[in-house]
């Protein structure tokens, strides 16, 4: 009797604990998803239209273009037949299955600071993805830069696997920002300036980069082409709806809010803000040389003419509806990529869960000449108390020429 009264108890313990671990593994896979949204791998690996996960844009590089490969757990052309050893391999070295090395395009780089579980949690998640059946030719790079041997050497050069070190003198919600900015948000893979050989300018962490006809502005805390001039609040607004007082996303961060940090938790917003606003020094940089006065003088009558029923005849926009020029961090960069690209192009609006829509901006390239874009551009670059450097026609030829490619 005490023999079955003990194997009915031990019956019960297990009959307990099974449902335990199911949930465990549910909360696993939900972590995992949490760290898909940090890593914005929807972003690269799922193309508009297509299936989550399934492949994405090909990414236009200096050396080439690279296709983000099918992720999900399709046998034949997706990580099917990976086992979780090869994910983290991957994640943290930047080889994978079958010893495969990858290009940094898939920011390995910035990945090896995740920690173990946070990798075991995106692998649980990702074996949980509906499999699709879409073979992705991922390596279209020219000879000899195909060569994925080469990688070698180029990881032997630029990179350390490490993982990501707390700063003790730091508050949990700064390394919180620390880990989410140089790990899976992967940050500075846009935003910091790239070697010729394509890697990280760690002396320049986060202070801007040309990224596939953008430019990706300074995300440090100086105070005239970063975001000195922006609170905290002011930041998450901007991450969680893409809008806030100071400015509009646009391209490829416009892609990153709505697939990404529009996603992520406020106390993760929050921390983010807290540490990009600890970097670099909140002053201006060096005044850049006045412009010359004609080109003012017919910058300023092209912008009353066809921006100011928008933005103000001083500038100062509409709030969230209309982005301010006045000290806009987008208008200070040194590189004006961005600036022609809106003015040409035009700009969409961000759809978000938090705000819906935001305002766009319509292209302007059948109305303005390059000169006259320049001119603009130039004005509203030295106006109302802005100080960056004039942009040339050939500025807005080199855009142009891009965008009808």
């Amino acid at each position: 009797m005490r023999a079955l009264a003990g194997a009915l108890a031990a019956g019960a313990s297990i009959l307990a604990i099974a449902p335990a671990s199911g949930a465990d593994q549910a909360d696993q896979i939900m972590r995992g998803q949490y760290q898909a949204v940090l890593g914005d791998c929807n972003g690269c690996h799922t193309r508009p239209g297509g299936r989550p996960l399934a492949g994405g844009l090909p990414l236009e590089t200096p050396f080439g273009a690279l296709v983000p490969p099918n992720i999900t757990p399709d046998h034949a052309t997706g990580i099917g037949n990976w086992s979780e050893a090869d994910f983290h391999s991957m994640m943290k070295s930047g080889i994978g299955h079958d010893g495969v090395r990858l290009y940094p395009a898939m920011p390995y780089p910035a990945y090896t600071r995740m920690n173990e579980q946070d990798i075991s949690d995106l692998w649980a998640y990702l074996t949980t993805v509906e499999p699709v059946s879409n073979k992705v030719e991922a390596n279209q790079l020219p000879f000899p830069v195909n060569i994925r041997l080469a990688m070698w050497g180029w990881n032997l050069l630029n990179f350390t696997e490490q993982d990501f070190k707390p700063d003790p003198s730091r508050s949990a919600e700064w390394n919180r920002g620390a880990y989410i900015v140089q790990g899976a948000g992967h940050c500075g893979t846009c935003h910091t300036p790239k070697s010729v050989l394509g890697a990280d300018e760690d002396s320049v962490f986060l202070q801007g980069a040309s990224l596939q006809g953008w430019f990706a502005p300074d995300i440090t805390n100086n105070a005239q082409s970063g975001l000195g001039k922006w609170s905290d609040e002011d930041l998450v607004a901007y991450l969680k709806t893409g809008v806030n007082g100071h400015s509009i996303a646009s391209g490829p961060m416009a892609e990153a809010i709505e697939n990404s940090t529009s996603k992520m938790t406020d106390p993760d917003l929050k921390a983010i803000a807290v540490y990009l606003r600890s970097l670099g020094k909140d002053t201006a940089s060096a005044q850049a040389p006045r412009p010359e006065q004609a080109r003012m003088v017919a910058g300023e009558a092209i912008y009353h003419d066809t921006c100011s029923a928008c933005h103000g005849g001083d500038g100062a926009g509409a709030g969230a509806l209309i982005p301010p020029l006045i000290g806009n961090a987008v208008v200070a960069q040194g590189n004006p990529e961005t600036l022609a690209r809106v003015v040409l192009a035009g700009s969409q609006a961000v759809h978000t869960a938090s705000a819906p829509t935001t305002p766009a901006m319509p292209s302007l390239a059948w109305r303005l000449k390059d000169q006259e874009i320049a001119d603009v551009l130039t004005y509203v670059r030295s106006s109302w108390g802005n100080a960056a450097p004039a942009v040339s026609p050939g500025d807005v030829a080199a855009v142009r020429k891009e965008l009808l490619n």
